[in-house]
């Protein structure tokens, strides 16, 4: 008999740091952070489809830096489900690897929303955070304020949404290498109450008072992402440029989309080695909802 199971198709949005401070460092290594964060209406794709064998093949732009072995996040979210031996896993792989845009993370997270919806397996979201730090706040791709070591996520839903270019020198910046070079681990919080955003101007001005501590040590790792931020600000009508987590994606923010498009195509233009990518940010929920597909026969 045919598996009836659905398939189903995710959608793994960006995940972008806004503002990253680190304010310390637990006995156990992992430091903590106060993070706004928010989505991409840009991503990876995932579908999960019953198969002969529990298999993952990897597509896409991105395809060939993708790791295919035991350690890929997208199986071991899977094997915490169990029973899944005949389950195939499809990615089209968008973003670039180990850039600060939580792009395993969020394949992982998606792996995770795609699962819930097919099985009626047990509540496993609280095993995620053992298999990386930023998975519970790509889990619901919604705005939030996130802190701890990335387990506490307080959503933000109604942050103003912003035009932004995303550029990446296609340079893979670990993010162990950096926090080791962060010679001071502890650094002033965001205000313990976030103020009101009427719009995205009032949130672009709050966030140029803020910061990403992980900016200097990621550059003295790989100096390139100077060199994005300084494009990113060079480009007409930029109002504020960040690198994002660890790096060494950089974002730029702009006041409308058309600003956003004609500074991505004049970056993709000149300089086509780089990842360029216009983007509007806030919270994606809705989008990464998982889609189901029922087969016809």
């Amino acid at each position: 008999m045919a598996d009836q199971r659905p398939a189903v198709e995710v959608f793994a949005p960006a995940k972008i740091n806004l503002t990253l401070h680190v304010t310390g460092q637990r006995a156990d290594g992992y430091h903590l952070i106060d993070s706004l964060v928010v989505f991409a209406d840009v991503g990876d794709r995932l579908r999960i489809a019953p198969g002969d064998a529990f298999l993952m093949t990897v597509g896409g732009p991105e395809a060939n830096a993708v790791p295919r072995g035991e350690d890929n996040l997208i199986l071991q979210v899977a094997r915490l489900f169990g029973g899944l031996e005949g389950t195939g896993f499809d990615l089209i792989k968008n973003l670039p690897v180990s850039s600060g845009i939580g792009g395993g993370s969020a394949d992982a997270a998606a792996t995770y929303r795609g699962l819930s919806a097919i099985t009626e397996g047990l509540d496993r979201s609280a095993e995620l955070l053992a298999l990386g730090a930023d998975i519970p706040m790509c889990l619901h791709s919604v705005a939030a304020r996130v802190s701890g070591i990335g387990e506490k996520v307080d959503s933000l839903p109604e942050l103003p949404p912003l035009h932004a270019v995303l550029a990446n020198p296609r340079r893979a910046v670990l993010t162990p290498s950096v926090f080791k070079a962060l010679v001071q681990k502890s650094h002033p919080p965001m205000p313990k109450t976030l103020p009101t955003f009427k719009n995205a101007q009032t949130l672009v001005a709050w966030l140029a008072e803020q910061r990403n501590d992980l900016e200097g040590p990621a550059m003295s790792l790989e100096p390139s992402i100077a060199e994005v931020k300084t494009v990113l600000a060079s480009q007409q009508n930029c109002l504020l440029t960040r690198m994002s987590g660890s790096g060494a994606t950089c974002f730029g923010v702009f006041p409308d989309q058309q600003s956003a498009e004609r500074a991505a195509l004049a970056m993709a233009q000149t300089h086509p080695d780089w990842w360029v990518k216009n983007a509007r940010l806030g919270s994606q929920s809705a989008r990464a909802r998982p889609q189901l597909i029922r087969s016809t026969t």
